[in-house]
């Protein structure tokens, strides 16, 4: 398990709109891999639209289901409330079952990225 070197990642954008600012969220782990790419029958590569699985997502997804943590532990890790634990964790499922039916590339999108506004995906 890759985590963090001197440890987690304070993930966190910001965003034209009123109101108040987002909360920094933790980020624990950086993936060693950037995609999972579909193939055919044959091996080849399934061209396809791109899915994006944001960092919070994937820390919410690893530290509930790899990690076994509960979810209010989980949200402590990341400083985040519950709720917004359970929506990312409803986001990331919904983005890895998209891609698996659909066969769909999945992209992970590393925590110093900043996300396009259309990689809501």
């Amino acid at each position: 398990m890759a985590g963090m070197p001197g440890g987690p990642w304070r993930w966190r954008w910001t965003w034209s709109r009123p109101g108040r600012p987002p909360k920094p969220r933790l980020i624990w782990f950086r993936p060693r891999v950037r995609a999972f790419v579909p193939v055919d029958e044959m091996g080849r590569p399934i061209p396809s639209e791109p899915v994006y699985l944001l960092p919070d997502e994937l820390e919410a997804l690893r530290l509930v289901y790899y990690e076994g943590l509960t979810q209010e532990e989980a949200a402590k890790k990341m400083n985040v409330s519950r709720g917004t634990l359970w929506r990312a964790l409803a986001s990331g499922r919904k983005k890895l079952v998209q891609a698996l039916i659909e066969g769909k590339l999945l992209v992970l999108v590393a925590p110093e990225e900043k996300p396009d506004r259309e990689r809501g995906s």
